[in-house]
């Protein structure tokens, strides 16, 4: 996390911090003699100018009547470390080790939900759908190029897939269906893999249909591990979310994207639609 990523997550944790006084209606004054603390010390916290320690923040929390807000702002003290990783300063040693970070990451978790608006999910892909995104975007980063290393990491994560007790309630949009990224054949391979996803055991797999009537548009991808973290990527930046606020929001925007989506035979004819067209590209 860079010195300015660092900043403004203890900025936004001291915004919270202020709120959370403001609610109860104490000054800052006010507060600092309930705590026992000079007065400076609550506006450098929430200013954003000192990091609050763990037992500052269940302090702060008892003294705003909030006990119950303690463990979301340490969350958010945790995440001033975590929240934004860059993928120029991950993938500078090449793409294998995010790879085998990933795969550590995937066999600690027992569940987990997930959407992806642009991409077949890492966890479904066939190592040659796999190896064109992998060279894509080791060109697009300039990035090492590792791709066999990579390709072969990625196909390990995808062991958990066949772990008793796992479940993976993945969605996709019906876009990524037909986003040709690769050579028609290679996509044809993809989308088969697909179907024999469809029935397995640990795997619940979701297609938003072109058509579908929404509760909201199509958003970004994410992750959701356990309920207790969620994973978002962008084209530079990878950022982790661990606050009870944040888990509950993607938690909605999944439920209502997974309201209007389809399984079973009707996901099985989406994906031979695309396929079908395939032949006629």
């Amino acid at each position: 996390m860079s010195s300015t990523d660092f900043q403004n997550a203890r900025v936004a944790l001291g915004l919270r911090l202020r709120e959370l006084r403001e609610d109860t209606g104490l000054t800052g004054k006010g507060l600092a003699e309930r705590l026992g603390w000079q007065r400076s010390k609550v506006s450098r916290l929430e200013t954003g100018k000192q990091t609050a320690s763990e037992a500052d923040l269940d302090a702060w929390a008892a003294a705003v009547g909030a006990p119950g807000q303690a463990g979301d702002l340490k969350s958010r003290l945790r995440g001033l470390e975590s929240q934004q990783r860059s993928w120029r300063r991950q993938l500078a040693a090449g793409h294998r080790p995010v790879q085998d970070r990933y795969v550590v990451e995937y066999q600690r978790t027992k569940t987990m939900r997930g959407y992806e608006a642009t991409v077949i999910p890492g966890l479904f892909q066939t190592p040659d759908y796999a190896r064109h995104l992998l060279l894509q975007n080791a060109s697009l980063m300039r990035s090492p190029r590792d791709t066999d290393q990579a390709v072969a990491g990625r196909m390990r994560r995808q062991a958990v897939l066949y772990e008793p007790g796992k479940v993976f309630r993945v969605l996709m949009w019906e876009g990524v269906l037909h986003a040709l990224i690769c050579p028609q054949d290679v996509m044809t391979g993809q989308l088969d893999r697909l179907v024999g996803l469809i029935g397995m055991s640990t795997v619940e797999l979701g297609i938003v249909p072109f058509g579908a009537r929404l509760p909201m548009t199509p958003k970004h991808g994410f992750w959701i591990f356990d309920e207790k973290r969620v994973i978002v990527e962008t084209i530079n930046t990878e950022l982790s979310y661990d606050s009870s606020e944040d888990l509950a929001l993607y938690g909605r925007v999944w439920d209502g994207l997974h309201s209007a989506s389809a399984y079973g035979p009707q996901a099985h004819r989406l994906i031979a639609r695309a396929r079908a067209q395939l032949q006629t590209t």
